[in-house]
């Protein structure tokens, strides 16, 4: 059991996207039927968003602020002060994910795009660390270097979903209004 939670904690990007998904389906479990795409889109975004930008930047706020010393070995690197702007900027998409969990469009694209361009940079980071270092720690290699490339390309597709989907389903409610009152 000490083992798993070990992996669960230590792997928290991973271990957050799938509460994520957990929480959607009890969420669109809990909802009257039909779901339309549209709606399971919304709750996966939704949701997403809540666990694997919200809660897990609040996360490695607190693993680089109060945590640094911990967080810095098991990535590989010296601690440095860096760890603590990394915090506090992990903390700043934090909240912009809690604010965007049920919140406009354009708020829930800023909550994909900035963790993105981070993660998507951290990602290159590892690469460069893996191969001029040597740096094969968990922290720098492990599922975190995975999630650093996931979590923003499925940030993205969800976005793209939810445009595409709730646009498709306003377009059938106009038509069929425009039916009913043509009649």
């Amino acid at each position: 059991m000490a083992v798993l939670i070990g992996f669960l904690v230590k792997n928290f990007t991973l271990t957050l996207m799938v509460l994520g998904v957990i929480a959607a389906a009890i969420s669109l479990w809990r909802r009257p039927r039909p779901l339309t795409k549209a709606l399971v889109v919304e709750d996966l975004l939704a949701y997403f968003i809540l666990f694997s930008i919200g809660i897990s930047f609040f996360y490695n706020f607190l693993a680089h602020t109060v945590y640094g010393d911990m967080s810095a070995q098991f990535i590989g690197w010296p601690q440095s002060p860096f760890q603590a702007e990394l915090g506090f900027a992990s903390l700043g998409f934090s909240v912009i994910g809690f604010m965007a969990f049920r919140g406009v469009f354009s708020l829930r694209v800023a909550a994909i795009v900035g963790p993105s361009c981070f993660l998507l940079g951290a990602a290159g980071i590892h690469v460069y660390e893996m191969i001029t270092r040597n740096n094969f720690e968990p922290g720098n290699a492990g599922v975190i270097f995975f999630t650093d490339i996931g979590i923003p390309i499925i940030g993205f597709v969800l976005l793209w979903l939810k445009h595409r989907w709730e646009h498709e389903s306003s377009a059938a409610e106009e038509v069929s209004r425009e039916g009913a009152t043509a009649t």
